[in-house]
């Protein structure tokens, strides 16, 4: 019988429908989340992000727009920028494809694309930053992160120079489950516990 992992939620092998089931169950228990909690879950993890920014000083940092319950970071992301740190949110240009970036400032105009995530009004494409925050639905001890299944940021990952990738999640969303060959783990995971070195 498969046991659950610290976040609690049963382990699964990794046959497609099984990583289907279990995306299912991460998508429940973070949407029953409380919301006091919810909310000071991501301000320990905006103040581990910030932390670890002011150790390593990235100069530019591919940031993400919250969906369905993701960590929402944005005044971690309003100290950044007005420390000159130069913001980025992924764009997907085509299925199939790695992410693109374009230059974030917060609070300017934004609107929904084709996928109905949230972009700036008026894209301007930068240079894959190099390093990347990468929203987690799941993730497990080894670092491998459990996604929605459209394989973005395993195709981002995987072009050359490979960036620095950080994935971003609760700290009871981490699960048992086994890496596909696809998949590039991440280089730590921040989560309201704490983050990497």
């Amino acid at each position: 019988m498969p046991q659950p992992a610290s976040g609690g939620v049963p382990a699964t092998p990794s046959s497609p429908a099984a990583k289907t089931a279990l995306r299912a169950t991460l998508k429940a228990q973070r949407r029953s989340q409380d919301a006091s909690l919810k909310e000071e879950w991501d301000r320990r993890i905006g103040a581990h992000l910030l932390r670890w920014c002011h150790a390593h000083r990235p100069a530019a940092l591919g940031v993400y727009w919250p969906l369905s319950g993701e960590p929402d970071l944005h005044p971690a992301y309003c100290e950044l920028a007005d420390a000159g740190v130069r913001l980025a949110l992924p764009v997907v240009v085509a299925r199939d494809t790695a992410l693109a970036f374009t230059a974030w400032t917060p609070g300017e105009a934004m609107v929904k694309d084709t996928m109905g995530v949230a972009v700036p009004a008026e894209l301007r494409l930068v240079e894959r930053p190099p390093v990347l925050l990468v929203p987690c639905l799941g993730f497990n001890a080894l670092h491998f992160r459990l996604g929605y299944g459209g394989g973005y940021y395993d195709r981002t990952l995987a072009a050359a120079p490979r960036p620095l990738a950080l994935g971003i999640a609760y700290a009871n969303q981490e699960v048992r489950f086994d890496a596909d060959i696809h998949d590039i783990p991440l280089n730590g995971i921040i989560t309201e516990h704490g983050s990497p070195d």
